[in-house]
């Protein structure tokens, strides 16, 4: 993904359906729930048929350019940690807790929609 659609999906905190998320590169492909069993049943019972020298290898390639570095991991969770400090996050989080944060259902399952609704509405965009 490119930086103008992480820009996009960072800054908009929208929700992303199926086929959209398949059109970034946010997941290998989209499957019919009528599908799914039977492409993950037959899926794992591939691999499981490859040599597990072979798959740890090509894992192991794999990992060299498509892991964060430690660094980078560090650098995140720190900045995750101090962000959820900032006076207008604390705001923030205590309007989503009201509104269904971490509860089930709707607030939850269209987190995205709710999100935008919810810190439209906010006095100071706060």
């Amino acid at each position: 993904m490119g930086r103008t659609r992480a820009i996009e999906i960072l800054l908009g905190s929208d929700d992303i359906n199926a086929a959209t998320a398949e059109r970034y590169g946010l997941v290998n492909r989209a499957i019919p729930d009528v599908d799914f069993n039977s492409f993950v049943v037959t899926f794992a019972r591939r691999i499981a048929s490859f040599d597990k020298q072979a798959l740890a290898a090509v894992k192991a390639l794999l990992n060299r350019t498509g892991l964060p570095t430690p660094e980078d991991l560090v650098s995140g969770s720190a900045m995750f940690r101090q962000s959820v400090s900032w006076d207008g996050a604390k705001a923030r989080i205590t309007r989503l807790i009201k509104g269904g944060l971490s509860r089930p259902g709707d607030f939850e399952l269209r987190l995205g929609h709710h999100l935008g609704a919810l810190m439209a509405s906010a006095p100071n965009n706060g």
